[in-house]
């Protein structure tokens, strides 16, 4: 069973410092203990096992108030859904209960200088060395890298490209928090180093080889699912806190609502949003079902979602005018962040790509 209604309400009252000073450890702590960090995995191994559009549901109600908070849920559960995918039997069982119970929280490390959109390009090595590997390189923009015990780490064996599991706490593994970027100020980013850092070959998931295609493939698919639901929530907390300004404040002796100009702009918004919830159900039908065509849904709701997101934040900050720029504006952190989602996990224009081949195989 999970447990929120604490975190929301602590999102609703610290939402504000958390985006100054990042989530703070007893948070990710009371998000551990609702099971928000097992919240679709197998009950066998602690998990909650909440089916996709249960999952979905969540991510939005935890975009609508923090989106740094609902991508502790994201980037956590990346790389629980790949270990759960892609590890054996004996890494699941050594991993996903502590993953499940909030034990260990992890963070997934694959982004470089050189390798955001075309991760194909990492330059991070694993250098085999007797029944063990050593791990080499520098990872950029890890969400929840201050505070992760281990990372998915994607990098380059001489088998080929390969994901694996690197704690933190071993020699040769370096953390130093990034600063606040545009947005998701609160996800506690990090640069991450590499130093030859010795690992066992058991915490290689899924041969070399797979490690992109497989591993990591996985882990951005389920990150995407809860990405574009996390937007939903986020632009429909931006039209609801529009459209209430919009009946209270008067301007020039006239409620700005009997505008046409604004109805238009909150209908506009309102259809936007509708879509993209309406898009990622469909994305959830698809993956309970086990349909092949939840990957390309998947894809189409994080698009419409993200941009949704972004279109629907902007006019809220222009409705609110001065009072959408201000430093605790909950509209002007999202839409900061909402900018940031059109980037991760496949930026909108790749999308745009990917499902404009979808339509064209299904024409020939």
């Amino acid at each position: 069973m999970i447990e929120v209604d604490d975190l929301v309400a602590a999102a609703a009252s610290d939402a504000v410092g958390w985006d100054r000073d990042g989530l703070p450890d007893d948070t990710i702590d009371m998000a551990a203990r609702g099971g928000l960090l097992g919240a679709d995995r197998p009950a066998a191994f602690g998990g909650a096992e909440l089916d996709a559009l249960e999952l979905g549901r969540l991510a939005e109600t935890l975009g609508y108030v923090c989106t740094s908070l609902r991508s502790l849920l994201t980037v956590h559960g990346m790389v629980a859904a790949a270990v759960d995918r892609w590890g054996t039997v004996a890494q699941r069982a050594e991993w996903l209960p502590r993953l499940n119970s909030g034990a260990v929280v992890a963070a997934l490390a694959a982004t470089e200088a050189g390798a955001g959109t075309e991760l194909s390009a990492v330059a991070a090595a694993f250098e085999s060395d007797g029944t063990d590997f050593l791990v080499s390189g520098t990872k950029l923009w890890v969400t929840f890298g201050q505070r992760a015990d281990v990372y998915l780490v994607l990098g380059r064996a001489p088998g080929g490209l390969c994901a694996a599991l690197v704690d933190r706490d071993r020699p040769g593994v370096e953390v130093e928090p990034a600063e606040s970027g545009l947005g998701l100020r609160g996800a506690r980013l990090a640069t991450v180093r590499f130093d030859r850092v010795r690992i066992p070959a058991t915490q290689l998931i899924a041969p070399p080889g797979f490690g992109l295609s497989h591993v990591i493939g996985t882990a951005l698919d389920h990150g995407r699912y809860t990405v574009g639901w996390g937007c939903v929530g986020l632009a429909r907390a931006c039209l609801d806190d529009a459209a209430a300004h919009t009946v209270t404040r008067v301007q020039g002796g006239t409620v700005l609502a009997e505008h046409q100009l604004i109805r238009a702009t909150l209908g506009r918004s309102w259809v936007e949003v509708e879509g993209a919830q309406a898009l990622c159900e469909r994305a959830a039908d698809a993956r309970i079902a086990g349909s092949p065509e939840a990957l390309i849904a998947t894809i189409a709701a994080k698009y419409a979602a993200a941009g949704a997101a972004a279109a629907v934040s902007e006019r809220a900050v222009r409705v609110l005018g001065a009072a959408g720029c201000a430093p605790d504006s909950r509209i002007g952190r999202f839409y900061r962040d909402a900018k940031v989602m059109q980037i991760i996990e496949g930026a909108q224009e790749v999308a745009e790509v990917t499902m404009g081949e979808h339509i064209v195989r299904g024409a020939r």
